[in-house]
């Protein structure tokens, strides 16, 4: 017994010295990330948190003015309420676009063909560069009065010699259009959705019968609709979080026509030094954001089919067209 004992106590207490060298191992390695996020992340977090609670102009010491901040943003400041009118815009006709074109792409390079690997770089390729200062710039020259979309134009003949980022009737829309055209990294998640759909449901659908529109709609749409939710959530994120290309083509103008919201909260917090109320339109966008994430997720009980659950609403049409 004395011996058995003995060596179970060993044995113990090597898994023990193992489990901590595992553990010692381990927060080495995530050690870069995990300062990173406090530096970088958390603790920015909490700093603005406590600043949108003060009147902070980066020069003085913060003086604690409660929710002043707050109070004037939604009852005094009418730009307020312009940007968040614009970013609702540019979010809600966007990021459908954006999808629209990204999941028609990825059905094209779905197919089999020796250049999709070459077409699906080109396609990457403006995800990469889109929100660059360079690509900002060079879209501001192209719909300028003298750009290369008017010379299209005028080419095909359609007359025009209107500045498209100097209209108010045009300049969101030139945005919009680069947001778009970044769809890159959307198409490439839609891609890998598309390939993770069983082929033999396609196959028992085409001997019953089925046609293209009907397999996409009962089959490819059902199953794909974890990856639109995915995409859609991130897709807001981002429309909500754009600034670059705001701020370089039209920097809020005409008449603030294209003042997002991230641009406002820039030129109050880095223009006006009102760093304090630049963390409290931080917060609030926050919370905007984080409403719109959380009713997407919610009503993806409604929309959203997984393969292996059987209460979806899409379920039975799927049976019927892969049985």
């Amino acid at each position: 017994m004395n011996y058995r004992s003995k060596n179970a106590e060993l044995i113990t207490k090597t898994k023990n010295r193992n489990r901590f060298k595992e553990n010692v191992y381990g927060y080495l390695f995530i050690g870069p990330w995990l300062i990173c996020f406090i530096v970088f992340m958390a603790i920015p977090f909490v700093t603005s948190f406590v600043l949108s609670f003060t009147d902070y102009n980066m020069l003085s010491e913060p003086k604690f003015i409660g929710l002043n901040n707050y109070i004037e943003l939604f009852t005094k400041d009418k730009l307020f309420w312009q940007a968040l009118s614009v970013t609702f815009r540019f979010v809600f006709l966007s990021v459908p676009l954006r999808l629209l074109f990204a999941l028609a792409i990825a059905l094209l390079l779905n197919r089999q063909s020796k250049l999709v690997p070459l077409y699906r770089c080109v396609y990457y390729l403006p995800s990469i560069l889109g929100g660059s200062v360079a690509v900002s710039v060079m879209w501001k020259y192209c719909f300028s009065k003298t750009g290369v979309v008017n010379i299209f134009l005028n080419s095909i003949g359609i007359p025009s010699d209107i500045s498209w980022i100097s209209n108010k009737d045009t300049a969101l829309w030139s945005i919009i259009l680069l947001f778009v055209w970044q769809f890159g990294s959307s198409m490439l998640i839609f891609l890998a959705g598309l390939k993770q759909i069983p082929k033999n449901y396609y196959e028992a659908a085409t001997v019953d019968g089925a046609g293209v529109f009907r397999q996409f709609f009962n089959i490819t749409l059902p199953l794909l609709t974890p990856i639109i939710l995915f995409n859609t959530v991130m897709q807001i994120i981002g429309g909500f979080m754009v600034f670059t290309q705001a701020m370089i083509i039209t920097d809020g103008g005409p008449v603030n026509k294209t003042l997002v919201y991230v641009l406002y909260l820039y030129q109050q917090s880095f223009k006006y030094y009102k760093m304090g109320y630049g963390s409290a339109m931080a917060w609030v966008l926050l919370l905007i954001v984080g409403f719109f994430t959380a009713l997407i997720f919610k009503s993806s009980n409604t929309w959203v089919f997984y393969e292996n659950e059987s209460k979806k609403p899409r379920t039975k049409k799927l049976k019927k067209v892969v049985s």
